[in-house]
């Protein structure tokens, strides 16, 4: 058993789908076939179903990078292969907009998690066949959504304090969006020796550091996060 997933790992397929909401996990798992509880823990909700035949996971993780961990490391040692997070983030551009959606090809490592992991020049970087899966799935969607492809940033800190956010260097330096464990996601997929990836809708933009502005819960979003979810399942199936 899982210690802290209180999985089976005899019942945890091969594929597994992450994000950080119990709630979104479920609205996931209400779109595979025979779906099932596996568990729930804590933040740790888990659900197990099937997709076009591809028997699959949809596991939740938790908001920020240590409880995410947890669960990729123990998905892992229960015998998951591929993991694609299907997440949230802030935009670093205006062009991106709430309601669009990034596929994360790396992340700027400025969690605490995985500096406690691996040397600070390792870089945290989502594998190819998962990147390029997610594309594909994204560009054969029937409804359109705007995608884009590129860096993002992992930063623990959620409202600002007395130290200010790197926010502004970040942007001058082509990063997409700012989100809390993708960093995570793809440091331990890389020491384990597994294949991760990440989609992320985007919820608002990262400039209002007080989120005096952030509303997560606008129809754009929701659409938003409907259709990556559904990217990410069909991306999922074929790799």
């Amino acid at each position: 058993m899982l210690a802290n997933l209180k999985i089976d790992p005899k019942q945890l397929p091969e594929k597994v789908l992450v994000c950080g909401d119990p709630n979104r996990a479920e609205v996931i798992a209400s779109y595979l076939e025979n779906a099932c509880v596996l568990a729930k823990n804590r933040e740790y909700h888990s659900y197990i179903g099937t997709y076009h035949g591809e028997k699959i996971a949809i596991v939740s993780h938790g908001v920020g990078g240590p409880g995410a961990a947890v669960c990729f490391e123990e998905l892992i040692i229960g015998g998951a292969q591929t993991m694609i997070r299907v997440g949230t983030a802030g935009s670093y551009r205006k062009e991106i907009e709430a309601g669009s959606i990034v596929i994360s090809t790396a992340a700027v490592r400025c969690d605490g998690l995985s500096n406690q992991l691996v040397p600070s020049g390792f870089p945290a970087v989502a594998n190819r066949e998962v990147v390029q899966a997610l594309a594909t799935a994204a560009a054969n969607q029937k409804e359109t959504i705007s995608t884009f492809e590129g860096i993002t940033l992992t930063l623990d800190a959620f409202y600002l304090g007395s130290v200010p956010f790197p926010h502004e260097l970040y942007k001058q330096s082509n990063v997409l969006a700012v989100e809390m464990e993708n960093a995570a996601l793809f440091t331990i997929a890389s020491l384990r020796g597994i294949r991760a990836g990440a989609i992320v809708a985007i919820d608002g933009y990262a400039d209002d550091d007080l989120r005096e502005n952030y509303n997560p819960n606008r129809e754009s979003v929701s659409r938003a996060i409907h259709l990556e979810a559904g990217i990410a399942l069909d991306a999922i199936r074929t790799l």
